[in-house]
Parts: structure tokens; sequence; C-alpha cells
């Protein structure tokens, strides 16, 4: 992208641009906005530990505000916050103008997201030859534009429930405090109602552990973009203690562990993400992005790509919180723990160990001391719902469920690394494989029963189906009844 300015110490010029040619997958604009965003999500995953709730959020509000941007150069796109501002006359709608807006509105929404990486932001701002201090409102320009449509998505999204400023009634004053109070049933120590989620105790690195408290509880508050509500599609309940599918169930994920493979523990430990973690979100962000490369999409085609796929992941958060905070149900860590009590049974006894025999309440999961299991309910299971509704996203926008995406992994080097195996490779031929494969390396990890599973991923399909229509109306086009018909866009 080449941009020449006369006279950089005035805030009146005028930018001429030099109408590149388009360039395709990872050389596209929107593909390296997109890649620096999963650079700003690891890293705040460095700084914040695992949030997956909020950065689905962050991703989702970023892409939302670079299609706003956009659209306004696009002939028939409507904006989703930015109102009032007009759309360019055709002869404006050119690649050079998209380029300059969607920078602008991705570089101020990630300002506003991930503030504490701001130097990286305005690096790659003055790579582009982009001035990251032009602040301008101009809305017959694209930097104008672009701002905008960064401010609307912003000051839209003020009070929407994610409590960032911490000004929700209730709250502290702190960024994500739960102003909603929510108090568990049970304690670390004591399980006084089994179908309810217990804490669990984890490794502080130094000798001394900690229960973490229960993430975002309050998540299902937060406004979502394309759903109607957050419980819009709440499933039924899970099996509660007593049933024979939870016995059933809960026998399944001790099984399970006791004769994981190495490609189960490389699936395990890929879908549970390691160092450099971008959540669920940014793992689908990820996937999305490997679709670019695949089928050369221009800058046009990415940005309503990431936009249809990201605000399907922030939805699917919020609906995936609505069903585990109405049930508040209990994860196989706690439910192991009391159906085996003092049963000899075979389980994973941690890094140094592998599977060894062991009373059923010293029963773990496949998981580091440090961070054990997520500090929430488990009906639904997280990576089911977004895995499920992100699959559904890149299937119904690329018009086939194909995928043909692989990764090698070295099994155990994230979980137990003096224990490793040989190399493996994990293929996914489909989306709906891949999402299937994500939401069974939970129960394989044993964080999950097969009902979390299985009603995240519909849950997670239904909140795709129903942006597919949003995202439609948002394109300016008509929304074909039969979702398997869909066409490319």
């Amino acid at each position: 992208m080449e941009v020449t300015k006369t006279s950089p110490s005035t805030t009146e010029d005028k930018i001429e641009v030099i109408t590149p040619k388009e360039n395709l997958g990872e050389n596209n604009l929107a593909y390296k906005w997109g890649k620096l965003a999963l650079v700003a999500t690891a890293k705040d995953t460095d700084r914040f530990k695992p949030r997956p709730t909020i950065s689905s959020r962050f991703l989702g509000l970023i892409f939302t505000a670079v299609f706003d941007a956009w659209s306004r150069y696009d002939e028939k796109a409507v904006p989703v916050y930015m109102h009032d501002i007009e759309r360019r006359p055709l002869d404006e709608q050119n690649l050079s103008n998209k380029q300059i807006a969607i920078s602008y509105a991705a570089f101020r929404a990630m300002n506003e997201y991930y503030f504490t990486d701001e130097a990286i932001f305005r690096e790659f701002m003055v790579e582009l030859g982009l001035d990251p201090d032009d602040t301008s409102l101009d809305s017959t320009t694209p930097v104008g534009i672009g701002n905008l449509a960064a401010k609307a998505v912003i000051e839209a999204r003020y009070n929407d429930g994610a409590n960032q400023y911490g000004e929700e009634e209730g709250s502290n004053g702190e960024a994500y405090y739960d102003y909603m109070g929510y108090e568990p049933v049970n304690s670390a120590d004591e399980n006084i109602d089994l179908n309810r989620w217990q804490s669990k105790y984890f490794s502080d690195g130094k000798g001394g552990q900690f229960a973490p408290e229960c993430l975002t509880p309050y998540w299902h508050k937060v406004e979502p973009i394309g759903l109607q509500s957050s419980d819009q599609f709440r499933p039924g309940p899970p099996p509660m203690v007593g049933s024979t599918q939870l016995e059933e169930e809960v026998e399944e994920v001790v099984q399970l562990q006791a004769n994981l493979t190495d490609k189960q523990r490389a699936l395990v430990e890929f879908m549970r993400d390691g160092p450099q973690s971008v959540q669920q979100a940014g793992h689908w962000l990820k996937f999305a992005q490997e679709i670019s490369v695949r089928d050369q999409h221009n800058l046009d085609k990415d940005v309503k790509m990431y936009f249809y796929n990201q605000i399907t992941a922030m939805d699917a958060f919020i609906a995936c919180w609505d069903s585990k905070m109405y049930y508040d149900y209990a994860r196989p860590y706690a439910l192991v723990h009391e159906f085996f009590k003092d049963e000899e049974i075979y389980g994973w006894g941690g890094p140094e160990k592998g599977m060894i025999k062991m009373k059923g309440q010293d029963w773990r999961p496949y998981s580091p001391s440090t961070f054990l299991c997520p500090p929430f309910p488990g009906y639904v299971s997280g990576h089911s719902a977004i895995s499920g509704a992100c699959g559904e996203a890149l299937k119904l926008f690329t018009g086939s469920d194909e995928f043909g995406s692989e990764v090698k992994l070295i099994p155990g080097i994230l979980t137990e690394p003096d224990r490793l195996g040989e190399e493996v490779t994990i293929e996914f031929p489909t989306f709906s494989e891949a999402a299937e494969m994500a939401g069974l390396s939970r129960v394989l990890g044993g964080y999950h029963i097969q009902a979390d599973n299985i009603a995240g991923l519909e849950l997670g399909r239904q909140v795709a189906r129903e942006n597919w229509i949003f995202f439609k109306k948002h394109l300016g086009e008509p929304v074909i009844s039969d979702h398997n018909s869909l066409s490319n866009n």
C-alpha cells in the first residue's frame, strides 16, 4: 500500500493514494489485520490469563468496526453500528479507499480493546504509510470513515453488559468485575450438591494452591450482535445425578482418559491451546485465515468472512454462558471423585507418572496443574459451542463443508514434556468434523461429559444459522431459506 503526503506537519493534508493491484490470500490487507489481531489476542492471554469470553468480544467488535468501515465503499452493504454516514460514490469504491478505511477502523478498535499493545498497531500503520495520529472524523474520506466506524462500535457497546469499564450497577470499578455477585453452591472443599459446579484447587506454580473464581459469570447479560437474546437457543437440561445417562457418561470419561492414544493426547492439547493461546474465537479465526490462503481471498471476501465468523463466535459465547449459568452444572472433575470414590481406577497421574492406578477421588483431567480445568460450569461445553458455531459459519460462508486442514504435533509437549510421543498428523477434512473433534477433545481430556459436548455443538450451529440471516441482511442480500444450498459470497 503506497500512500504519499504533502507537508506532513499540517493536519489538513490531503492523502494521495497510488492505487495498488489486488492482493490475495495472506497478502491482502484484511488478512494482515486479522493476523495482527491474533498476535494481540495471544499477548492479552499472556498478560491476563485465559479469558475466552472477553477475547471473543474483542475480536467480534474489531471485525464489526472493519466491516462497518468497508461497507461505505461497497455497493449494497449496511453497517451494524455506524449510522447516518452515507455510502461513498461508485467512483470512490476502490481498493485503496477500502484499505485506508479498514486500517483506521482496525487500528482504533484494537487500541480500545487491546490497549496494552498500541505500539505494535502504530508500527503497522506507519509500515502501511498511514498516520496513526490522524483522528479525522470527516465522513467523506476513508480516514474519517475508518475512525468513525471504530468510534460508533465503541460507543454502541459502552454499556453492553460486558462491564469493560467497571461501571455496571453492582460493580466496584474494576474491569470485568462480576457485578451480579455469583456465589457457587459448592466450595472447593465441600460438594453439597453434585449436580452443581464446584471449583477445584490449582497449583499456583510456587508450591501453593488456589481455587479460581468463576470466569465472567454474568456473560449471558452481554448484548449479542446477531441473536435476539442470549437464551434464544437455550438447550434442555443435562442429565442429573441418579440417571443412568450420567453414570454412563462419567464412566465413559474415565475409560477414554485411561486409554488415550498419542493422537488423542495431541488433539486434546491442540484444542486446549497452549503457549501463545488465542482462545477458541482466535483458534477459529486462524482456521478462517487458512481458508483465505486456500481459496485466495481478496480483501472484500476476508472482511466479510472475518466479520461473520467472529460475531458468531462472540454470540456463541454469550449463548453458551446463558446455558452454563442457568444450569450451573457439574464437571467430570467433581463427578468422578464422587462416583468412583475409594474405587481403584486407571487415570492420568500427572506429568511424571502417566497412566496409573489410583483412587477415584484422586482422578484429574489431562491438564497442567496450574490450569487443571476451566473455572466455570460445564453445560454446555464452550469448545463445542464455539466450534459448532464457527465451523457452521465457515461452511455456510464458503458454500461447502470441505476444509482439508492438517497439523503435525508432538503428543504430550504441552502437558507432560518428559513423556513425549512420536509426531502425529491430525487431519480436519471438513468444518463439521473439525468442530466435532474439538468437542470430543474436551471429553477425552476429562473436562466434559458427552451431554455437554453434543448440546454445545447443536447450540453453536443454531447460533451460526441465526447469524447467517443477520449477516446476509448487512450484506444487503436476500437470505436463502435452505442453508444447505447457499452459494459463495
